[in-house]
C-alpha cells in the first residue's frame, strides 16, 4: 500500500524486512499453506481491506479458485455469514480480473467424501451428552450440515479444512474449540512443526495476544501426542 510509508514508515520497514523478507520465507510452512492460514485469519477477523492482496497472493502460491471458494464457504460456519459475505465481495474483483467464473469452481452439491463413522459417532455422542438439552437445534445443524456435509465437500482436503479452522480459531481467540480441531488436523497429516508455524504466521495477522492465548492448548496437544 503506497500510503503506508507516508503515514507509518516504521510499519513499512517492518513490513518489508520482517513480514516479507523473513516470515514469508520461512520453510516450516509452504507458501501455499501460509496463504491458506493468512486467508483464514483475515476472513475470520473480517479484515477485508487486505483481503484482495492476499487472495491474489494465494492464487499465485498455488491455492486454486475452488479452494478459495471452499475456504470462504467453510468459514461462514466458523466466523459467521457476514464475514463470509465480506470475503465474497473482496474476492469478486480478484476473480473477475483473473477470468475466474463459476464454471471453474466446485459443484454446489458434489459427491461427498465418506464419513469417518467411528470419529463422527464419538463426536456426536460426546456433544449430545454435554449439550443435547441446551441447544438441540444447534446440535442438529452441527451434525446434518457441518460435519456430514460441509466437512465432507471434496473441494478442500481434510487437512486443509482443519488447517483453516485452527487458524481462524487462533485468530479470533476461541481457544475452547482449538483442542479438538488441532487434534483432527494432526490426525489428517499436519505435522507438529507445521502446527507450530501456524502460530508464527497468525501472530502477524491477528496479533501476539491471540497467539499467546492459544499456545497453552497447542502445548497440551503436542505433549499428549509424544
Amino acid at each position: 500500500m503506497e500510503s503506508v510509508d507516508s503515514v507509518s514508515p516504521a510499519l513499512q520497514r517492518y513490513g518489508d524486512e520482517v513480514l516479507e523478507d523473513q516470515l514469508w520465507q520461512r520453510t516450516e510452512l509452504s507458501a501455499r499453506d501460509r496463504s491458506i492460514v493468512t486467508l483464514a485469519a483475515l476472513i475470520a477477523r473480517n479484515q477485508s481491506v487486505e483481503l484482495p492482496f492476499y487472495l491474489d497472493r494465494a492464487l499465485d502460491n498455488g491455492v486454486t479458485p475452488t479452494e478459495v471458494s471452499e475456504i470462504i464457504t467453510h468459514l461462514a460456519f466458523y466466523s459467521g455469514w457476514p464475514n463470509a459475505m465480506s470475503a465474497v465481495e473482496a474476492a469478486e474483483p480478484v476473480f473477475e480480473a483473473r477470468g475466474i467464473d463459476a464454471a471453474q469452481l466446485s459443484d454446489v452439491s458434489p459427491e461427498l467424501l465418506p464419513v469417518d463413522q467411528e470419529w463422527e459417532t464419538a463426536r456426536r455422542d460426546r456433544v449430545d451428552g454435554d449439550f443435547g438439552r441446551v441447544a438441540p437445534g444447534v446440535l442438529g445443524f452441527t451434525t446434518d450440515v457441518l460435519f456430514q456435509d460441509v466437512w465432507l465437500r471434496p473441494g478442500l482436503a481434510p487437512r486443509d479444512r482443519s488447517l483453516i479452522t485452527v487458524s481462524a480459531l487462533v485468530a479470533t481467540g476461541l481457544t475452547g474449540q482449538i483442542r479438538s480441531h488441532l487434534t483432527r488436523a494432526m490426525d489428517s497429516g499436519l505435522t507438529q512443526d507445521q502446527a507450530s508455524e501456524v502460530l508464527t504466521q497468525v501472530a502477524f495477522y491477528a496479533g501476539w495476544p491471540y497467539v499467546f492465548t492459544a499456545m497453552p492448548v497447542f502445548k497440551e496437544i503436542f505433549e499428549a501426542r509424544r
